[in-house]
């Protein structure tokens, strides 16, 4: 019979399962993480736990928050299990499971709550995992967008924000009033440079709502970078039952990912930290040209495999990588477009970082789903590919496989606005993207002259034509022998590499 997860039905829990070896009245809090989604249990979370099981800094406890509708639902699943967690770690070679206490409380999801909790003096760190798409970015110039409705609340009504950042910054104004240091500000979303981002988020709003507290933040607030990694599915009917059939436990909010994790923070907390490198952390100085790594091959590589693998059809990640055209096109487009862009790091192999991206794909215990990499293309497109097509044209690089992958983007928006078709297009720009997708039939600029998503590389002429051949041939050809062709040709062949 399954155990209903709570700390007093752990001793009942088969001991094939980790629990936490420490006490939960041992903890207390230091860190305040806003957005208690499937990540950060997954990532953050097991950190901290297999920190604090080594006995050690049983005071950076975590607090979980968030102002969302999903994180109100978030609180009431955690609350009855006094916020445990059961992390599954989708090994081909065998599940495992560990259930997690590093969280010991979570605050009331109104920003009220949310700001008396950042306040306390022993929170030290605030940490986000926030969606790439919620940092207010212009898409246009790369900087912080003053005019959105959601930020225009807040500069209007700076007694009741509601933002992450403008609570942020009011919880900072209390602080400073009084005498209490600021705590560091660590963004863990997958964003190039993502604390200067978390960063130029709050310091451009706390211009726009107190100005004179602005120039304190920019002083004295800590953001720094850093790149975490680690393939976490979401949960569902499936995910819940495995733990309760496999291991015996009923919970309601269990998180299934991969056993691969990494986390590469730059060493800067003034109000100090966890000791996390006792537990795989790696503080640099310089973040940049890990996240870039990531960002360009294991992010860029999700966004090349994402959308010809849904016009063929695929369920699953790991089923997409089963299919030869598929895995050889992934590595095809890294190796050649991709690797010859990003900046070197000592002592890393980019092909092996590849290769260990592709085995992760392919591992089909995680159960990832092509759905879920086709989501918020208009975001993750701009991070994660776009930037490559510029420094492969300024570096006079082929960009013929990057083209085509925007083109595979571009059919599958069409595609999605079918209504045959039952293929969804989760996306905060889904009805631009689907008119500017089929109107790419006839005319394939259309699609590239989305100046929010594009800017000024929709206006290149070199990338133009190759995107307007790949799209033709798509549309004429299909999604297959597109694939094919670029994969027979002579020039795609992988470049020999010494790195």
């Amino acid at each position: 019979m399954a155990s209903i997860l709570s700390l007093s039905t752990l001793p009942a829990i088969d001991a094939n399962v980790e629990k936490p070896a420490y006490a939960r009245e041992d903890l207390t809090a230091g860190i305040v993480h806003i957005g208690v989604g499937n990540f950060h249990r997954a990532h953050q979370a097991v950190y901290l736990d297999r920190l604090f099981n080594k006995g050690l800094d049983h005071d950076w406890a975590l607090i979980g928050a968030g102002i969302k509708p999903y994180d109100a639902a978030m609180r009431e699943r955690l609350a009855p299990q006094d916020w445990l967690t059961t992390i599954v770690e989708l090994d081909p070679h065998g599940l495992s499971a560990r259930i997690t206490g590093a969280m010991i409380d979570f605050a009331e999801t109104d920003p009220t709550s949310l700001i008396a909790t950042l306040v306390r003096p022993e929170i030290r760190i605030v940490s986000l995992t926030i969606t790439e798409g919620g940092y207010y970015v212009d898409a246009k110039t790369g900087g912080f967008d003053g005019t959105h409705p959601d930020i225009a609340h807040d500069v209007e009504n700076p007694g009741d924000p509601q933002t992450v950042f403008g609570i942020l910054i009011t919880a900072l104004g209390l602080r400073k009033d009084k005498g209490i240091p600021p705590f560091t500000i660590l963004s863990c979303d997958n964003l190039p440079e993502n604390g200067h981002v978390a960063r130029q988020a709050v310091i451009g709003l706390a211009r726009l709502m107190t100005p004179d507290l602005a120039a304190w933040i920019e002083a004295d607030v800590a953001f720094p970078n850093s790149m975490v990694d680690c393939i976490t599915p979401a949960t569902s009917d499936r995910e819940r039952a495995l733990v309760q059939d496999k291991f015996g436990i009923t919970d309601a909010a269990p998180v299934a990912c991969e056993p691969f994790r990494q986390w590469v923070m730059e060493d800067r907390f003034p109000a100090g930290r966890p000791r996390l490198e006792e537990v795989g952390v790696e503080f640099v100085k310089d973040v940049a040209p890990y996240e870039l790594m990531k960002l360009r091959i294991l992010n860029g590589g999700h966004a090349a495999i994402a959308y010809p693998s849904a016009l063929l059809g695929h369920t699953y990640v790991h089923e997409a990588m089963a299919d030869p055209d598929i895995a050889e096109w992934l590595r095809r487009l890294i190796r050649t477009e991709v690797i010859p862009v990003v900046p070197e790091i000592t002592g890393i192999s980019f092909d092996t970082y590849l290769e260990t991206c592709a085995e992760r794909f392919a591992n089909p215990a995680v159960g990832d789903t092509i759905a879920r990499l086709c989501l918020d293309g208009s975001n993750r497109q701009p991070k994660f590919i776009l930037p490559t097509i510029t420094d492969a044209l300024r570096a006079g690089r082929s960009i013929d496989g990057l083209a085509l992958e925007v083109a595979f983007w571009c059919r599958y928006c069409a595609e999605t606005a079918v209504a045959a078709n039952d293929i969804p297009l989760e996306d905060e720009r889904r009805d631009i993207l689907q008119s500017a997708a089929l109107a790419a039939h006839d005319d394939p600029i259309a699609f590239l002259e989305i100046g929010e998503v594009f800017g000024d590389l929709g206006r290149d002429e070199r990338f133009r034509a190759a995107f307007s051949r790949q799209l033709e041939t798509i549309w004429r050809d299909g999604a297959r022998a597109v694939l094919q062709r670029f994969l027979q040709d002579p020039e795609s062949e992988p470049i020999p590499l010494s790195r």
